[in-house]
């Protein structure tokens, strides 16, 4: 597909440490596009400094949109960004590129992410790096790396980096509603709507390895399930 413009969608609950770091990739990434950028904030029931974090950034890309909710929801505030977007831009030949507040892209992020819809694919599921090990056991990294597939095809699916078509995004109803997992639940619905996804190991995005995040089941939930056994046998 030709892509006419980007929409970088990131949701934020209380990050105003790692927010920073996250825009500044995302601006670098930007700039690299070759289209035009624009980044849509979603800070969602936020009770620190987030707010004033992003505003300090300033401009991100071609245009920088901030959305103060209390949608107390990562799906919801991630399908506000999306349809916001969409809104402004419309569907035909818009990229939706999702990532999330305590990881950074690289980069070209962009730059590959477009390559791939030069080669017809509907969205792009990207891997992640853990940013830092230190307040894990090293039992825990061995197992995490173990489990991993970091490779092309690897099947996992992360918000912190997910990219679709606007038209693909639309046509199977984007992102639930749901406190987690909304992005496993729009790859499944890619899937069944027979979309094509490039399963990526050219992209990793840095995300934070802490141990406690900010919604229940997410990454930070998959690393602490390790430290006791329950891990599930795929990342999402």
């Amino acid at each position: 597909m030709r892509v006419t413009a980007v929409g970088v969608v990131v949701p934020v609950h209380d990050e105003e440490k790692l927010l920073p770091r996250c825009l500044a990739a995302v601006r670098a990434a930007a700039a690299g596009c070759g289209v035009p950028v624009h980044v849509v904030v979603v800070l969602d029931a936020c009770t620190d400094g987030s707010v004033a974090a992003a505003a300090a950034v300033g401009e991100v890309a071609t245009s920088t949109t901030l959305l103060t909710v209390n949608l107390r929801c990562v799906g919801a505030a991630r399908a506000l960004g999306c349809r916001h977007v969409l809104d402004q831009l419309g569907v035909a030949g818009t990229w939706l590129a999702n990532t999330d507040a305590d990881s950074a892209v690289p980069p070209d992020w962009l730059a590959r992410g477009l390559a791939y819809a030069a080669e017809d694919y509907d969205a792009v599921a990207g891997t992640v790096e853990v940013d830092d090990w230190s307040t894990h056991d090293a039992d825990v990294r061995s197992a995490y790396l173990a489990g991993y597939q970091d490779r092309w095809d690897h099947r996992h699916v992360h918000g912190a980096n997910l990219v679709v078509s606007g038209q693909a995004y639309a046509a199977v109803g984007g992102f639930d509603p749901v406190v987690c997992h909304e992005d496993a639940g729009l790859a499944r619905a890619l899937i069944a709507a027979g979309r094509a996804i490039a399963w990526a190991d050219d992209l990793p995005v840095l995300t934070s390895g802490r141990i406690r995040g900010r919604t229940p089941g997410g990454f930070s939930g998959y690393l602490r399930s390790l430290a006791d056994d329950t891990a599930p046998e795929a990342v999402a």
